[in-house]
């Protein structure tokens, strides 16, 4: 084996040149997923947890030049979710298809309020499962209420550790902003999700580098890594896009140095590339999220055009992503499938 890969299976660290160097090897890729596979093995053994995504609003405040739901897209159809309607959708994913976890995610939709949102958390957390929310940039104190209701995890990619890309794709926003959110979460209590795309354009090796090298600091519980797929409604439509290997490369590297984390195979690398979930779940992950939102407004929650999970009901995504599961002698874990560093509080 490469010897910087030995290095990162059994210390688990890199330098950010050794890093670099890794991903800009093309011979190495097979090594590095089957030592990310090895890895993943060791430390979160073969189960895949799943999670129930519950896409409850499309609205955004904000104009990321790199997302469909973007504020200035008018070709959108733009939906939000009642209350009742998304407790039904937590409740039928936790008693009828047995998911553990339930993931609410959304545009930055200021509808609701904090004062709603809690609601929504106490209603669902009657239902004994773990909650994660993916819904942008708050407050402390907003982050703080969240967590007191029940929710126990939170999302919010970094999207990219380098701050003049992100000045560029994220007008109105703020990285040093962003980053000061997840040490709210973090402060918060909250098991800590973030991540990065893969391929914005002017994204250089170097930046995945210290893309991984933030996550580690960060002491993220969960990382999602995603290649940029151009949205035909965004300023980057004619872009190149990301890679299916680049993204499964960081998505490994992302693995050997936090041995413990989840990652999930996301939605983007099925979309990308024919088998791109299975080829992420040989290459490090262990979480899959199927999502649970009535097809009717799934089709209007479009990040990135053709995604693969659009044209099913929930009850299909399920059985799909357990026939992958199964196809590659995984089992479908049974618990909440906590990060290694919360399991003794849940």
């Amino acid at each position: 084996m490469n010897r910087l890969l030995q290095k990162a299976a059994a210390e688990h660290t890199l330098s950010r040149a050794e890093l670099t160097e890794l991903l800009a090897d093309d011979s190495c890729t097979e090594e590095l997923c089957a030592a990310a596979d090895a890895v993943r093995r060791k430390y979160v053994g073969d189960t895949v947890h799943l999670r129930a995504l519950i896409e409850f609003s499309n609205i955004c405040r904000n104009n990321c030049c790199y997302c469909g739901l973007r504020r200035d897209n008018k070709n959108i159809e733009r939906y939000r979710i009642d209350e009742d309607t998304i407790f039904k959708l937590a409740e039928h994913a936790a008693k009828v298809m047995g998911l553990k976890t339930v993931v609410l995610q959304s545009g930055e939709d200021m509808f609701f309020t904090t004062e709603i949102l809690c609601s929504v958390i106490r209603r669902i957390k009657t239902l004994d499962v773990a909650l994660t929310l993916s819904i942008g940039e708050k407050s402390l104190e907003e982050y703080q209420a969240y967590r007191q209701a029940g929710a126990d995890r939170f999302l919010l990619r970094i999207e990219t550790t380098d701050k003049e890309l992100y000045l560029r794709h994220d007008p109105g926003m703020s990285w040093e902003r962003r980053a000061q959110c997840l040490h709210d979460l973090k402060t918060a209590g909250f098991e800590l999700g973030s991540g990065c795309l893969v391929g914005l354009p002017g994204q250089k090796i170097e930046s995945y580098a210290d893309d991984i090298l933030f996550f580690k600091e960060i002491g993220a519980d969960m990382i999602g890594i995603g290649p940029f797929i151009p949205h035909p409604d965004t300023p980057l439509r004619n872009a190149a896009g990301g890679t299916l290997d680049m993204a499964l490369k960081v998505m490994a590297l992302t693995r050997l140095l936090l041995p413990d984390i989840n990652i999930p195979a996301t939605t983007a690398m099925e979309t990308l590339a024919p088998n791109g979930q299975r080829k992420a779940l040989q290459s490090g992950a262990n979480v899959i999220m199927p999502n649970v939102t009535l097809t009717a407004y799934r089709r209007h929650y479009e990040l990135y055009p053709g995604k693969s999970s659009t044209g099913y009901t929930p009850d299909e995504s399920l059985q799909k992503v357990k026939g992958l599961i199964a196809s590659i002698g995984r089992s479908v874990g049974r618990d909440k499938g906590a990060s290694a560093h919360f399991k003794n509080e849940k």
